[in-house]
């Protein structure tokens, strides 16, 4: 009687779980131990993201100055046309599991080195810092969503992709929050740097376990693709040899242009604000040092925008994001996000005030973080083995930050040379959206046919 009641319980819990994972997509029997894992190793690769890049501000305007973050992007892009080829060497001459360590183990002694060039006061830290976490963090995101590209069908990948993405945006809002409280009790750069370190590791281990379960899991649905080892073709060559990939490629460039320079927009504006709000109080009689007052307002106010759209990407991934795949497909979601960007950069250059600028952007970066997120990760699913990973590094590393480096480009000449505004530089992103919308409906095109094929 005993061991049926053991049975009975461990049923009803199975069961509870499943119902509950239903509440966030759609979990078939058997599904939701493995992709709540999924979820729970993708939040701590985010939770140790989000420590670290907090840590990097204090280091690089400590070591190097706020003005070397304006060449972060360029540096970034000129690094990853090394590093992608080297990905692909490596990647061709181990398998999945081997290749998933290794790179994971090289990030984690970079660290260690990092920690000790913290130590040794070393110049320029800060900057070869601030360059690092941008690939860090492309490159390790990269390389979880090749794995569960890798390790889930199709069929499955399109329903629980949007479950296993609660874990990027639930790290991201733990990892600043937590950060933010490490700080306020006066730890170290260097003791946030190896708590993330111990975070790391939890998420190499994980990616242990579900790849055992995932194998047990192959007779189920959910397959787990071979781990040899790959080609030996590189990650640009495949990018360029496919024109599947070659949209992905303009998509993410056309995305970073609009988002950098959406950011630009904002930032400019709150500048605008911060300084009109300090005159305001100097004319009322008020004794105020203007840069303490100035820094106070901007703090205040990305705060709490922080903090919203944090609260609305949690909403939308978790309820909102899974029904979109469910009842539009690849369509819906890729779309989701250059629509409500086309919306918001309209209403500025129409001439919206700023509190409609910023629910705009709000909604953009949260649609960003949540639905074309998983959108994102969706587009690899039906292409080859070799494709996920090293195409999916370069794609998702340097074309990335190409896409900075042209709004940088964009944000110079139009203010130093052409004299643009906030609604000029509007009038530009609702230009590029409509190239987005455009390339965003041949490639779902494209996704349909390749699918059916």
């Amino acid at each position: 009687m005993g061991s049926g009641s053991a049975s009975s319980d461990s049923s009803s819990s199975s069961t509870l779980a499943l119902r509950v994972a239903r509440l966030f997509g759609d979990v078939r029997a058997g599904e939701a131990a493995t992709a709540g894992l999924m979820m729970v190793n993708l939040f701590s690769l985010m939770l140790a993201y989000y420590l670290i890049k907090t840590v990097r501000e204090p280091l690089i305007l400590t070591t190097g100055g706020a003005e070397l973050k304006s060449y972060a992007a360029a540096a970034q892009a000129a690094v990853l046309m090394g590093a992608v080829p080297l990905y692909s060497w490596f990647s061709s001459r181990v398998d999945r599991t081997r290749l998933i360590r290794g790179v994971t183990l090289f990030f984690l002694v970079c660290i260690q080195l990092f920690c000790l060039g913290a130590w040794l006061k070393m110049p320029m830290l800060g900057f070869v810092f601030y360059v690092w976490v941008g690939i860090f963090s492309l490159a390790m995101i990269a390389q979880f969503w090749s794995f569960a590209n890798d390790a889930y069908s199709q069929e499955s990948g399109e329903r629980l992709f949007p479950v296993v993405a609660n874990g990027a945006i639930l790290g991201s809002v733990v990892g600043s929050y937590g950060a933010s409280w490490l700080f306020k009790f006066e730890l170290s750069p260097v003791v946030i740097l190896e708590i993330a370190t111990a975070t790391i590791l939890v998420h190499l281990a994980l990616y242990a376990v579900v790849g055992r379960r995932l194998q047990n899991e192959a007779q189920r649905g959910a397959s787990a693709q071979p781990t040899e080892a790959l080609s030996r073709r590189d990650g640009f060559a495949l990018v360029f040899a496919k024109p599947y990939l070659r949209l992905i490629a303009l998509l993410l460039i056309l995305l970073n242009v609009v988002n950098t320079t959406g950011e630009y927009i904002l930032s400019s504006s709150v500048l605008e604000r911060a300084a009109s709000a300090f005159q305001a109080a100097a004319l009322a009689g008020s004794n105020l040092d203007r840069d303490a007052f100035v820094s106070n307002y901007i703090g205040t106010f990305y705060g709490e925008f922080f903090t919203w759209v944090n609260i609305a990407g949690v909403v939308l991934q978790a309820f909102v994001v899974a029904r979109i795949v469910k009842y539009t497909g690849i369509a819906g979601a890729l779309l989701a996000l250059p629509i409500v960007a086309f919306g918001a950069y309209g209403l500025v250059a129409a001439g919206a005030g700023f509190a409609a600028l910023r629910v705009s952007k709000t909604m953009e970066n949260a649609t960003d973080y949540s639905v074309m997120n998983t959108a994102r990760a969706m587009l690899w699913l039906p292409t080859t083995r070799d494709e996920k990973y090293k195409a999916k590094q370069a794609l998702d590393t340097f074309f990335v930050r190409l896409g900075d480096v042209i709004s940088g480009g964009l944000v110079f000449l139009g203010t130093t040379w052409l004299g643009w505004g906030v609604p000029q530089f509007a009038y530009a992103n609702v230009v590029v959206v409509l190239a987005w919308l455009a390339l965003a409906w041949l490639i779902v095109r494209a996704y349909r046919e390749i699918s059916a094929a």
